[in-house]
This record gives structure tokens, sequence and C-alpha cells, in this order.
């Protein structure tokens, strides 16, 4: 049974701050894409500087060709998006030429030249 005896709260009372006082400035908002894609890092090895980025599951909406194995990476496995970033012609270079790893692939690579 509810307690009908019990003083109701107005709508300004709910919604005060914590600590009672007030917010200054606006919050930013996230930017979920950023967010869901995942952060690059950075990875140094004998055959270059790498930045690496983790491709889930549910992101993995294309097709590609793994160049560890030349087999497919079909929608919807999750799998690595590595690019150079010692390019010689820059930053830019190196991200236009990124390629789709097999996690596997690219964590057991030879560091020979091809």
């Amino acid at each position: 049974m509810p307690r009908s005896n019990r003083p109701r709260r107005t709508t300004s009372s709910t919604r005060s701050t914590k600590g009672g006082g007030k917010r200054t400035g606006e919050v930013p908002e996230l930017d979920l894409e950023r967010a869901r894609a995942g952060i690059a890092r950075r990875e140094s090895a004998p055959d270059g500087d790498w930045m690496v980025r983790t491709m889930t599951a549910r992101k993995a909406e294309k097709q590609y060709i793994c160049p560890g194995c030349s087999t497919a990476i079909l929608p919807g496995i999750a799998h690595l998006v590595v690019w150079s970033d010692s390019h010689i012609f820059g930053d830019a270079a190196g991200l236009a030429e990124r390629r789709h790893w097999h996690t596997n692939c690219w964590t057991s690579r030879t560091y020979r030249y091809r």
C-alpha cells in the first residue's frame, strides 16, 4: 500500500545538483562515432612504427583482404586497422595506405621486408 501522507517533491527540487552548488558551463557533447571506433595505439617493430586501431565486430561492415594470410576478413569479424606512422611521404600518406589485418596475422607477422 503506497504512503499517501508523504509530501510530494516539486520538479525543481528533483533536479538539484550534487553538493548544493550551481552548474557552471556546458558539458561538451560526446562524439559517439569516435568513441565507438576505438583509439589508435602506437606500436614499434623492426619494420617501422605503426598505428594500430581495433575494429570491433559490430563496426566491421565491409569485406577486406588480410595482407598477412591473403584471405577475406568478412563483415562482422573483429580485426585491426594498421597504418604506417613513419611513412616517407608523411602521416596523410601513411593513413591513405592503411590495411585491415586479422589480429592473429598481425601479431604473428614476420619482420622481413617484402
